[in-house]
């Protein structure tokens, strides 16, 4: 319980500080963040964007992935033949993770992005999918910068401008061939724009009926308020979901089984967080999503093994039982919280309708969001 108050009470003062000033218009620095989100000129077929996978239309996630979630756990790439081996993360709300490191305290690890935590800041993520073979697949640092600058590009004038403005860099003089440190320098700066626009109000509206409610603008059907009555007590959810973010942070093997997914079923073992310290005490953990916008971002899992919501708390309620197929990493799994919370399947059903509740409306009023 102590690393739940002390995780609430830097989200408290991380959200304090930026209700204010979310609500001015973007930033230049934003603007070009934005311009390079959304340019799918920057992937080796001139097909794919931060966007792609992340869209507002599926609460930052892969519209593929909403649309069609028991045919894409995962998200197609640049090269449609090519596919990523876990299910896309939304980006909504994801400015609020603290960077990665190790809590003290807790002894346990918290924050940073991507479901293993292995960027630690919202910049560091951005400089990931332009680069990997199954994402953007670029290449290189070099054929991106290549990219901004291309005649080719519609956005060229306007990045040449904005990187001018907002970083004091002068794109046609990075050459890759004579100046290499100035390509460092300008991939940087372009993850850098990525991850402040990504901390714009776009990416956290606080717009749900769930804000609405707290704010008593709204009300709860019987069965949403049954379920957030059941979130905070016999299904333990609040736990690792606290809200306002209805996420702590942390880490967790829930012990989901290995996805026989045709896309998934040949790889290897995902250990995780513990492929990433080398350390097999955290083999099999991932991030704690937010449940925020949950509704719009099926499938669920580190590997989209559950197509619905209610086939996720199903396992959550019952994974304990002989029913499910083994874990894909049997160490560290936690059956603490969650396995045997023995939910009716009326109570499981009143969970979904209030999870239905954290859905932004993306057009709606912004409610402060209420700290505990």
């Amino acid at each position: 319980m102590l690393r739940k108050i002390r995780i609430l009470l830097l989200t408290s003062l991380i959200i304090l500080a930026s209700v204010t000033s979310a609500l001015a218009v973007l930033t230049l620095e934003q603007r070009l963040g934005k311009l390079l989100y959304f340019d799918r000129y920057l992937s080796s077929n001139h097909n794919q964007s931060c966007a792609s996978c992340h869209d507002i239309s599926a609460g930052f996630a892969d519209p593929l992935n909403l649309r069609l979630p028991d045919l894409y756990p995962v998200s197609a790439g640049s090269i449609t033949t090519a596919f990523g081996g876990r299910n896309a993360p939304p980006s909504a709300y994801a400015l609020y993770s603290p960077p990665f490191g190790l809590d003290p305290a807790t002894g346990l690890y918290v924050g940073g992005q991507f479901w293993d935590g292995r960027a630690a800041t919202l910049k560091d993520q951005a400089k990931g999918p332009f680069l990997n073979p199954v994402e953007m697949n670029m290449g290189s640092e070099a054929n991106v910068i290549a990219a901004l600058k291309d005649p080719a590009n519609r956005n060229a004038p306007e990045y040449q401008r904005l990187f001018s403005l907002v970083y004091k860099i002068n794109l046609a003089a990075v050459d890759p061939a004579t100046a290499p440190a100035k390509v460092t320098k300008a991939y940087d700066k372009m993850a850098q724009a990525i991850g402040a626009y990504e901390k714009s109000i776009q990416f956290a509206q606080f717009s749900s009926k769930f804000d609405a409610v707290m704010a008593g603008a709204e009300f709860f059907t019987p069965s949403e308020a049954n379920g957030w009555a059941l979130f905070n007590s016999k299904a333990q959810c609040n736990l690792c979901h606290p809200a306002p973010l209805f996420t702590d942070f942390t880490y967790d093997n829930l012990g989901i089984p290995k996805s026989t997914h045709p896309l998934l079923a040949a790889n290897a073992v995902d250990t995780g967080l513990g492929s990433v310290l080398g350390d097999p005490l955290q083999d099999g953990k991932f991030k704690v999503s937010s449940l925020r916008n949950i509704e719009l971002t099926p499938p669920y899992g580190h590997n989209g093994y559950f197509v619905t919501l209610y086939d996720i708390i199903h396992f959550y309620n019952t994974a304990s039982d002989m029913s499910w197929p083994a874990p894909e990493v049997a160490a560290n799994v936690n059956r603490n919280e969650l396995g045997n919370l023995l939910l009716t399947e009326a109570e499981e059903l009143d969970l979904v309708a209030f999870l239905k509740t954290l859905t932004d409306s993306f057009e709606g009023k912004r409610f402060a969001p209420i700290i505990p």
